[in-house]
């Protein structure tokens, strides 16, 4: 906290600040940053193999084994949360863990897990994708600006 904010703050209130920052566990930033790092990459190296195999035994190219290496991801993902081994990657990963295509699928059946008493329609259907829903919404959003860019560049830029 700032010196300009402590000084406001009353004595007790300063008190507890410096007895909370003496108690607070220091994350280990470097260590979590790596193991996000190794943890995501081995994710995306787990993706490629996929999409290689989709190439050479299904006879895809290389623009169409992305679809079914994305789906095939994400079913690995649902798998694996149901079983609670993702879980534990999750924990272990942080944010390695979270932000591949994996992620994703972690979040939907995660929440179809957590609300299935409600039943399917109104628990399971309404709920799955609140976790996932902005995330869709906003890549879309992004997805559509930067093709209006693209747009813009390549008529009006010569690009």
């Amino acid at each position: 906290m700032g010196d300009k904010k402590k000084q406001k703050l009353q004595p007790n209130q300063q008190r507890y600040q410096a007895f909370q920052q003496k108690r607070e566990t220091k994350r280990p930033v470097f260590q979590n940053c790596i193991k996000a790092f190794l943890i995501g990459g081995f994710i995306c190296f787990i993706g490629q193999l996929i999409s290689t195999f989709y190439i050479y035994q299904f006879n895809f190219t290389e623009k169409t084994a992305g679809n079914p290496t994305i789906a095939t991801l994400i079913f690995i993902t649902m798998l694996l949360t149901g079983f609670g081994v993702y879980d534990r990657i999750a924990q272990f990963a942080g944010a390695g863990s979270a932000v591949p295509v994996t992620g994703f699928g972690n979040a939907v059946i995660s929440s179809a897990i957590e609300y299935r008493s409600e039943g399917f329609i109104l628990g399971v259907g309404s709920n799955m994708l609140k976790l996932a829903g902005p995330v869709i919404v906003y890549g879309v959003f992004s997805a559509f600006i930067v093709a209006i860019i693209k747009t813009i560049l390549t008529q009006w830029g010569g690009f």
